[in-house]
């Protein structure tokens, strides 16, 4: 058993999640030592403490008081790794690069993981592949029959909870629609840079990479569509797989004038769909309502509201609201016509 006592970090996950294999990724990119154990909830590691909400990937830490304490959250625990390990950093040091970076990292995990679950809950063909794979990829030695049972429940339940994170008859077309045209701007910017911010990879882009290991690998009509939409993004993928032998420099992040020229697709598509989404339900949120209706990139939109994408809404405006006076102008002129305004009102 690896244990948080020698010098990697140790981390449980499952292949099946996009959290997972982001935080890998940039693991390996960054050069700190870790231990993956493959697993879940379900069938925890022994002698290792549950988090509070059980979540993968489940980082191990160690405490103040020789313990270790269980963390879950992607987005805290790669900062708290910018400040624990030096080098090869992900998160540009520039105020307005870094807000950008904010964005499109928080957009790729509370957005496009919309995507991801709709492919992989909503068509027969992605369910039928998708519960054995998940069965599997934690308990590889379960008798077939048992795996199939456990599949089956496994599936139901999932294909039940769709609702939640958005996915029905009612959003389906809008979420497939921006998931198309996000591929069209991803392929577009790995050929103009390399990365989504420069010439080398951002935490954004490790968000990104964690949701496409599913959408464009896994889901076999995401997959499928992905594919014929774009061979440089599928490539991509197999290339972030294995960053650790990239050598970054710090000019090698987009200036502000560089990504107020290449950024304006992505940032439209944000401001188009994420945006509206982040304050109808955080409004609901504040109203205590237990769901909500709107209009999406001019669709109807309906789902459950969800606490924690109201605190990525206020995380955001907070962040903007702290930046230097420059910065905030520098955003304003990169932000205009984007729908993304807003967040510097």
């Amino acid at each position: 058993m690896v244990t948080a006592g020698d010098d990697r970090l140790v981390l449980m996950g499952a292949p099946g999640s996009p959290y997972t294999r982001k935080m890998v990724a940039l693991l390996r990119y960054r050069h700190i030592p870790y231990a993956v154990l493959w697993g879940g909830h379900q069938n925890p590691p022994p002698g290792l403490p549950q988090p509070k909400v059980k979540l993968l990937p489940t980082f191990y830490f160690p405490n103040s008081d020789g313990g270790i304490e269980a963390v879950v959250d992607s987005t805290p625990i790669t900062r708290r790794l910018e400040q624990d390990y030096s080098g090869r950093r992900v998160i540009p040091e520039d105020p307005v690069i870094a807000f950008l970076n904010e964005l499109i990292e928080d957009y790729a995990d509370e957005w496009l993981t919309k995507a991801m679950f709709h492919y992989r809950w909503y068509f027969d063909a992605d369910r039928d592949n998708a519960g054995p794979l998940l069965v599997y990829w934690s308990l590889p030695t379960l008798e077939a029959p048992d795996a199939q049972k456990m599949a089956d429940m496994f599936s139901k339940r999932q294909t039940e909870r769709l609702y939640v994170v958005g996915s029905n008859d009612v959003t389906a077309s809008t979420i497939e629609a921006s998931y198309l045209r996000f591929i069209d701007i991803l392929d577009t910017l790995i050929q103009q840079a390399g990365y989504v911010l420069g010439a080398r990879p951002s935490s954004a882009d490790f968000a990104i990479y964690g949701q496409l290991t599913q959408l464009a690998i896994v889901e076999p009509t995401s997959a499928a569509l992905t594919r014929a939409r774009s061979a440089r993004v599928r490539a991509w993928l197999d290339r972030m797989e294995d960053l650790s032998g990239v050598d970054p420099a710090e000019d090698d992040w987009f200036t502000p004038k560089r990504a107020m020229e290449l950024l304006r697709p992505l940032l439209s598509e944000i401001g188009r769909v994420y945006l509206p989404f982040l304050k109808a339900n955080a409004a609901a949120v504040a109203e205590g309502k237990p769901d909500f209706r709107t209009k999406i990139d001019g669709q109807a939109w309906q789902q459950p509201t969800f606490p924690y994408q109201a605190k990525c809404l206020q995380h955001l405006l907070e962040t903007a609201s702290v930046l230097p006076g420059n910065a905030k102008k520098e955003l304003k002129e990169i932000f205009s016509g984007t729908g993304c305004e807003e967040l510097l009102a």
